[in-house]
């Protein structure tokens, strides 16, 4: 992990005969990266299966596939660290992308053409919640683009996008991202 990036703390919460008690406190273990990007971290929270969520019984759910989007009718929270683009900037092509998309378990995801506005520009059917917690990020659209600060939330339904980070700084999100139709 660079230097300059914390791992993210997690704590779970339970309830135990009525009362509340934290059943794990550290660093999240499903953290991915990508060779590409240098920096770049996928920090997997949690995820649910199903809407309402299961509360009681369940005391970890990272053993469930690891995918960018939710399992059908579920949710997944986690938090990506973005570094600059000039890091990766020219050194990134289809074979690159794909890697990443296959290894965070959505190839499907990618909409990467040597023509896009950015090479991981992606799609899928989710509805997501992005908090902008730490840096600078430019969201990248098919029509326009959208520069971001921390304390920014951004609310996607299910668009073609990509973040691109062009500042010196890395850029930490967090993402809750939950299972939509079209």
């Amino acid at each position: 992990m660079a230097d300059n990036i914390k791992p993210v703390r997690r704590l779970v919460v339970i309830d135990e005969n009525d009362k509340s008690k934290a059943i794990a406190d550290g660093p999240s273990p499903d953290v991915r990266t990508d060779p590409a990007r240098p920096g770049f971290l996928s920090t997997r929270i949690w995820v649910t299966d199903r809407t309402p969520a299961r509360i009681k019984g369940v005391r970890e759910t990272l053993h469930m596939p690891h995918t960018l989007e939710p399992p059908p009718g579920g949710s997944v929270c986690r938090v990506m660290t973005f570094p600059p683009d000039d890091v990766y900037k020219g050194k990134v092509g289809a074979k690159e992308v794909q890697a990443y998309f296959a290894a965070m378990g959505s190839p499907g995801a990618s909409t990467y053409s040597p023509k896009a506005l950015h090479p991981y520009m992606q799609k899928t059917r989710t509805l997501d919640f992005a908090l902008i917690i730490e840096g600078e990020i430019t969201l990248v659209l098919d029509l326009e683009e959208v520069q971001l600060k921390a304390g920014d939330t951004v609310v996607l339904r299910g668009v073609n996008h990509a973040w691109s980070n062009r500042s010196v700084h890395p850029c930490t999100v967090a993402f809750s991202s939950h299972d939509g139709c079209y």
